[in-house]
C-alpha cells in the first residue's frame, strides 16, 4: 500500500496566508476563483505530483467562487481535506468538492459582514480614533496591531476547523455521509441564493398606470401648514395618520406588479440570466447585454 500524503502544518499555514489575497484577482465573472486557486497552489503541488493531475487540479478550482474574504477560510479548510482524501485514492470527485464550496459560501457571505465590518472593525476604529484625537500615535498602531492579530488568528483556526471537519467528512467515504453533505450544502445555497434574488436583482418599470386627483383632506395642504420646525412636526403626523404628501395619486406598472408577486421582474431576469449560462453564453456577454438593454430602457422612460 502506498504512504498516505498528509498536509502538514507548514503547507496548511503557507495556503492560509496566500488566502489573505483572497480578492488579489477579483473579477465579474468568477469573482474569487483566481485567489481561491492561488491560495490553494501549495496544497496542490504536495498532493499532485504529475503535470496532468495539478493542471486539473487547477482547472477544478477556477470555477465561481464568492464569500465574505475571511469565512472562506473555513471553506478552504474542507477542501483541502477533501483534496488531501482525494488524492490518496478516496472517491471525492469534481462535483462534491464543488457542491460543498458553493453549499457552504452562501450561508457564509452574510455572516462576515455583520461580524467583521459592522461590530470589530468599528469597535477598534472607534477606540483608535479617540486616542488619535488626543494627538497620540499609539491610537493608530493599535488598530494595525489589534485588527490584524484578530484578522490572521480568525483565517488561520476556521481553516483548521474546517480542515478537521472535512477529514471527518471524508473518512466516511463507504457510507451516505459525504453525499448527504453535498446534497444538504448545494440545497442550502441554492436557497439562500434564491433567497437573495429580490434583494440583489433590482427591476423598476416607470411608465404611469394611473394618475388620480385626490379629495380635500386626503392630502397634506402644504399652504395651511405652520412656518418653521412646527410645520415640519405636523407634516410628520399627517403623513403618519395615512395623508398623501401630494395631492393626486399616481400608480405605476411596477405598483400592480408589486401588489401581484413583489420581485416578480427581478426574478425573471435572473432565471433568464440562468438560461443564458446553461446555453453557454459568456457571463461578460451577458452583463454587457444588461447594461445595453438597460440603458435603452431608461432612455425610453420604460424603467
Amino acid at each position: 500500500m502506498a504512504d498516505q500524503i498528509k498536509l502538514s502544518k507548514k503547507d496548511r499555514w503557507d495556503v492560509c496566508w496566500r488566502s489573505t489575497f483572497l480578492q488579489g484577482s477579483w473579477n465579474y465573472e468568477r469573482m474569487q476563483n483566481g485567489g481561491w486557486t492561488y491560495a490553494l497552489i501549495p496544497a496542490l503541488k504536495k498532493l499532485y505530483t504529475t503535470k496532468e493531475d495539478r493542471v486539473a487540479a487547477l482547472k477544478r478550482h477556477m470555477e465561481f467562487f464568492n464569500t465574505h474574504p475571511y469565512l472562506a477560510s473555513p471553506v478552504i479548510g474542507v477542501t483541502l481535506a477533501l483534496e488531501e482524501e482525494r488524492a490518496n485514492g478516496a472517491a471525492v470527485d469534481d462535483v462534491t468538492i464543488q457542491g460543498v464550496k458553493v453549499g457552504m459560501m452562501g450561508p457564509l457571505a452574510g455572516v462576515g459582514d455583520p461580524v467583521f465590518w459592522f461590530t470589530v472593525r468599528p469597535i477598534l476604529g472607534a477606540l483608535a480614533a479617540s486616542m488619535a484625537m488626543t494627538g497620540s500615535i499609539v491610537g493608530p498602531v493599535i488598530f494595525f496591531v489589534a485588527w490584524n492579530i484578530i484578522r490572521i488568528a480568525f483565517l488561520w483556526y476556521t481553516q483548521e476547523f474546517g480542515y478537521k471537519a472535512g477529514s471527518r467528512i471524508a473518512d466516511d467515504m463507504s457510507g451516505s455521509l459525504l453525499q448527504d453533505v453535498t446534497k444538504g450544502a448545494s440545497i442550502l445555497g441554492m436557497f439562500i441564493l434564491g433567497s437573495l434574488v429580490e434583494r440583489w436583482v433590482s427591476v423598476k418599470f416607470t411608465p404611469t398606470v394611473s394618475n388620480v386627483q385626490l379629495d380635500k383632506g386626503a392630502y397634506i395642504d402644504w399652504n395651511s401648514l405652520p412656518k418653521g420646525a412646527k410645520g415640519i412636526q405636523t407634516a410628520l403626523e399627517q403623513q403618519a395618520s395615512g395623508l398623501s404628501l401630494t395631492d393626486h395619486k399616481v400608480t405605476t406598472l411596477q405598483n400592480n406588479l408589486d401588489s401581484l408577486i413583489p420581485g416578480l421582474a427581478g426574478l425573471l431576469v435572473t432565471l433568464l440570466c440562468m438560461w443564458l449560462l446553461k446555453k453557454k453564453v459568456s457571463p461578460i456577454i451577458i452583463i454587457f447585454g444588461l447594461f445595453i438593454v438597460g440603458i435603452v430602457l431608461h432612455v425610453l422612460h420604460i424603467m
